[in-house]
């Protein structure tokens, strides 16, 4: 994943959450495997429920209170202030399992404008099933798209999927995709446009990395129109990965915007 900032009587936690968002997130879009990854997973004694307990650094993944994914409630939801505009390009990159997901680097896919500010995209990685709900609503499988702005902050455009036509963009990715940790070229250049929907619509909060250290100061820009994937797409991925969604965290008082 405009960061909105945790309010002002909290700027040391801010300082703490920025470098860990950081250091996540130079992981993240590194061809690195993922941080402390004997040390967390999605099931048992590693799993979300005790994150924050596994390594000190994790501890935001227990305490915060701006923590993602969340449900998004529509009815609450105020006018955003601005569209998003996508200046994406075809770049080269890297299909990487690092043991927690599949994730898509590109090095030089272009940016996004997002509340005003321009955000390079530097990765998309995927949840199965999507981490954020709607309306009580789920689905079963999401991309996060994490951008990065030249002050150092982070933004993730969310992509929700449902079952239907095979999705023509992924195709070459699930069918590379390695199925133990490591990396493969991708065969061809990626243009992220392709994977969005139509329209750009939509919902927008103030949250956090999904994975440890779960840093928070990232700004969530989930797209309201769904697209589809097959179920042999999805089929295909939950062999590698059963399941990789964190659980709904609390919204704790935050504003959901969303655009129209």
């Amino acid at each position: 994943m405009k960061a909105t900032m945790i309010l002002s009587s909290t700027k040391l936690v801010n300082t703490k959450s920025t470098f860990f968002a950081g250091l996540a997130l130079a992981m993240l879009s590194s061809t690195c495997f993922a941080y402390g990854a004997a040390h967390w997973g999605y099931e048992g004694k590693v799993g979300p429920s005790n994150w924050g307990s596994l390594e000190k650094e994790f501890a935001t993944c227990k305490v915060g209170q701006m923590q993602a994914p969340i449900d998004i409630l529509t009815k609450a939801a105020a006018p955003a202030s601005a569209p998003i505009a996508a200046k994406y390009k075809a770049s080269a990159g890297e299909i990487i399992n690092n043991g927690h997901t599949i994730q898509v680097a590109l090095p030089d896919e272009g940016s996004a404008i997002l509340s005003g500010t321009d955000y390079k995209l530097l990765q998309f990685h995927f949840h199965t099933p999507a981490e954020e709900k709607v309306d009580g609503k789920g689905y079963p499988f999401n991309a996060h798209m994490v951008h990065k702005s030249a002050d150092g902050k982070l933004a993730v455009i969310g992509i929700l999927f449902k079952e239907g036509n095979e999705n023509k963009s992924l195709k070459d990715i699930f069918a590379n995709m390695p199925s133990k940790e490591g990396k493969v070229a991708l065969k061809s250049n990626f243009d992220a446009s392709s994977m969005l929907p139509s329209s750009l619509a939509y919902y927008s909060y103030a949250g956090s990395l999904t994975t440890p250290p779960c840093s928070e100061g990232v700004s969530f820009y989930i797209l309201k129109a769904p697209v589809e994937l097959s179920k042999n797409q999805l089929n295909a991925f939950q062999k590698v990965f059963k399941m990789n969604a964190r659980p709904l965290q609390p919204l704790n008082g935050r504003k959901i915007t969303q655009s129209s």
